[in-house]
């Protein structure tokens, strides 16, 4: 004799009925396939049973009345807590779903043709509310790290640093070591993010991003190859200078001005890099043909004009003091060719020696400070240097006392 089907309210006691035998299956079954269910500590187990269990609930509850709680799926994930969501990847999720609905399956595979449709629709609904919950999660994470990483560059900006600093950096995931450098420039109208920070890693370089305004700032950092297997590549990477670095970012900043930070030892100290780009893109502008990027020592005189202390002490402190430490012969001979006008002949004739012993010390300037006077641009930056040194001897100076 043929079995008469299960009405619905006949079908919702029994599955009532078999929840708990559902739920012991389904644990057993996710120890038995999925090994990463069993390396987990007893408590994440114990919150991804119930979110299995809660998964089984909810199906009885959603199929009692699929029109009036249709989204009663993503109430399963309500009971997860967070460290949950965080340790446990949404491949993982779906491995957990296809298994809770397998075994709902097999337990009910003689029932009626409504219940299999049921949950073939059910497992979707609930697929697509883990993959809700995760993008919702993704998408809070973004958020809060952005708001950290403008935090973050606005204390490097600022230089007002705090204890908390080194593990905001930490919890951006900042891959950077050693060395760092400040690049400020215009913003564009459309910045993409994950374009400059794939730029970067591509040149084995990790930034923070920071938009003030309409200005673009990056503060670049050297990263680790991820790999070792090729060393040429990896000596290539490690060749590339920070200009060079910013030479590649150029095209994801806006027109205008672009200015890179002196060097510095590592991310603490990137404040200092900072305010030197900030004070050169301020004044950028005064050097009719600025390179695009320009270091921000190259527009020295220009900063040091608009009242910059820092490029003040940097004029005084590598190349005056330098020069009247190593020789005051060289010093001399440097503000006469500049005096001059540039002129070998003219500086030898002040001098009473021979245009090759002036040409002679002139390259010895060089060799001590690095800056070549013969050009136009570094005889401007070494005439600010010995104007501005001459003005801080006078300053540190003793003061004779009047005669009584």
């Amino acid at each position: 004799m043929a079995t008469r089907p299960k009405t619905k309210a006949e079908t919702l006691a029994w599955l009532r009925t078999i929840a708990g035998e559902l739920s012991t299956a389904t644990l057993k079954r996710l120890e038995d396939t999925l090994p990463w269910y069993g390396d987990m500590p007893p408590s994440r187990r114990s919150a991804v049973g119930l979110v299995a269990q809660a998964g089984i609930s909810s199906f009885i509850s959603w199929f009692d009345d699929p029109k009036s709680t249709p989204w009663i799926a993503a109430d399963v994930f309500g009971a997860a807590p967070r460290e949950l969501l965080r340790s446990v990847s949404l491949q993982q999720t779906l491995q957990l779903i296809r298994v809770t609905v397998e075994v709902v399956e097999e337990r009910v595979k003689d029932g009626s043709e409504p219940l299999r449709e049921a949950i073939l629709l059910y497992s979707r609904e609930i697929a697509f509310a883990a993959a809700d919950v995760y993008a919702r999660a993704a998408e809070a994470r973004g958020l809060w790290d952005a708001r950290l990483e403008a935090l973050v560059v606005d204390s490097i900006l600022s230089g007002e640093y705090d204890d908390e600093l080194p593990s905001r950096i930490a919890a951006l995931g900042w891959h950077g070591h050693g060395e760092v450098s400040v690049l400020v420039g215009t913003a564009p109208k459309q910045l993409d993010v994950d374009h400059v920070r794939r730029a970067a890693r591509h040149m084995h370089a990790d930034v923070l991003i920071g938009v003030q305004g309409n200005r673009l700032v990056l503060v670049i950092g050297r990263a680790d190859p991820l790999t070792r297997e090729n060393d040429d590549a990896i000596g290539t990477a490690a060749a590339l200078t920070f200009m060079e670095i910013a030479e590649q970012l150029e095209p994801h900043f806006g027109p205008g001005h672009l200015v890179l930070g002196h060097e510095v030892p590592n991310l603490v100290d990137a404040s200092k890099s900072a305010k030197a780009a900030l004070a050169g893109f301020a004044v950028a502008r005064s050097w009719r043909h600025a390179p695009r990027p320009v270091h921000a020592d190259d527009l020295l005189p220009e900063r040091a004009l608009a009242g910059d202390p820092l490029a003040r002490a940097t004029l005084v402190h590598r190349i005056y003091r330098p020069l009247q430490a190593h020789s005051t012969e060289l010093l001399t001979t440097l503000w006469s060719y500049l005096d001059n006008g540039r002129s070998l002949e003219a500086t030898a004739r002040e001098l009473f020696v021979h245009p090759n012993t002036v040409r002679y010390r002139l390259k010895r300037v060089s060799d001590v400070i690095g800056w070549d006077a013969t050009g136009a641009r570094e005889a401007l930056i070494l005439q600010a240097a010995l104007i501005i040194g001459s003005m801080s001897d006078h300053e540190q100076a003793p003061r004779r006392r009047p005669p009584s």
